[in-house]
């Protein structure tokens, strides 16, 4: 599917994804990020910013996200752009994984399959776009969406894995020179006996892969290999019922972003055994690495707006070991800002344990704690 009837719309707004990488490279090619795109902290986010162009313009904008952030959506859907409250409208392109049918990650699954009843249950009549979809098919499709539109209902393209047409031109990169990847290693390493728990995407792969390499199990870690943006707040859950236990939490700067308001529970209930590493590569890579906003705000800030008694950012290995030393002796809530450059492995696997299995072994390891 090419991507050129977007030509018609002057305002978009998203999270990135994976499936939607062609529709990402696009965007940053036209625009960048600039008043006509927005990358947001959320698809709630996005969903309000929408709806914001469009009471300014009388123009129907464009909102892109993978179907994992549906749920951030149903709120202003629902209370907001409905032709039931305000009636605005807005074209979604949503990235389907966990497609019934095709192999994906077990955090994508259950998704995938409820996603087109979950559209249709909150009023979006949705269109699926696969590799065999033809510009005929779009063109047909836009003039049967246009009447919903015009009555201020939202519509959406549900987007199949490689059904998207664009070869881009933009790339990613920043100046920032420690491996996230030896990030992960240092804070395994300043852990020792604490739990770790380790936000989605990459981090969570890496983890896991060091554990392998050490020789150790994984129970004294928990990897949100969903969820994006909560791994903080469990965190904060586990250091609250086990105060005595050092609890680590690995963040990503993308993931921060989404749910920040949980930087204001955790400074406000302010726990000495927890220490909070957001790993800062100001983009979010494991979808393709389009820039977030976390290059260009100051996190140590936000960090002490929230009520974090100790702050530190590193951006080389010698200033993680002595952020992480001052952590692991502190007797107060932490928060370590780590600046890290964007790139893995090519052969970073993944876990080859199941989320339950991964639970299980967890729980058992905090059972033994008190």
């Amino acid at each position: 599917m090419k991507l050129d009837f977007l030509s018609a719309y002057d305002f978009f707004a998203g999270v990135p994804d994976s499936q939607l990488k062609q529709l990402c490279g696009l965007l940053m090619d036209r625009y960048g990020i600039s008043p006509r795109h927005i990358v947001a902290a959320n698809e709630g986010n996005a969903a309000a910013l929408a709806a914001g162009h469009y009471l300014a313009t009388g123009r129907v904008p464009v909102v892109y996200l993978q179907n994992s952030g549906v749920g951030n959506i149903v709120n202003p859907v629902l209370s907001l752009l409905s032709d039931k409250v305000y009636g605005i409208p807005c074209i979604f392109f949503i990235g389907w994984r966990g497609e019934p049918g095709v192999r994906d990650e077990p955090q994508h699954m259950f998704q995938g399959e409820v996603t087109l009843n979950l559209l249709a249950d909150i009023g979006i009549e949705a269109f699926v776009v696969g590799r065999e979809t033809t510009q005929e098919e779009i063109e047909g499709q836009m003039r049967r969406f246009a009447p919903l539109l015009a009555d201020g209902r939202s519509v959406a393209f549900v987007v199949r894995k490689d059904a998207l047409d664009y070869e881009a031109r933009w790339s990613c990169g920043n100046a920032f020179t420690m491996k996230r990847e030896e990030i992960v290693r240092a804070v395994v390493e300043a852990a020792e006996e604490g739990v770790i728990v380790s936000t989605t995407g990459k981090t969570s792969r890496e983890l896991f892969e060091i554990r392998e390499k050490r020789g150790e199990g994984h129970g004294r870690d928990f990897l949100t290999v969903g969820s994006m943006g909560h791994s903080s707040s469990i965190a904060l859950g586990i250091a609250l019922a086990k105060p005595r236990m050092r609890v680590w939490c690995l963040d990503g700067d993308g993931a921060a972003l989404m749910h920040m308001g949980a930087m204001a529970v955790i400074g406000a209930n302010s726990p000495a055994n927890l220490v909070h590493v957001v790993i800062n590569n100001a983009s979010h890579e494991s979808v393709g690495g389009i820039p977030t906003v976390a290059g260009k705000i100051n996190l140590l800030k936000v960090a002490d707006g929230c009520g974090y008694p100790l702050r530190f950012s590193a951006s080389s290995r010698e200033e993680l070991d002595d952020a992480l030393n001052e952590a692991r002796n502190a007797r107060e809530l932490c928060f370590i800002e780590a600046r890290a450059a964007i790139g893995a492995r090519p052969d970073l696997g993944r876990p080859t344990t199941t989320p339950q299995e991964n639970r299980k072994k967890f729980m058992e390891y905090l059972s033994g704690k008190d």
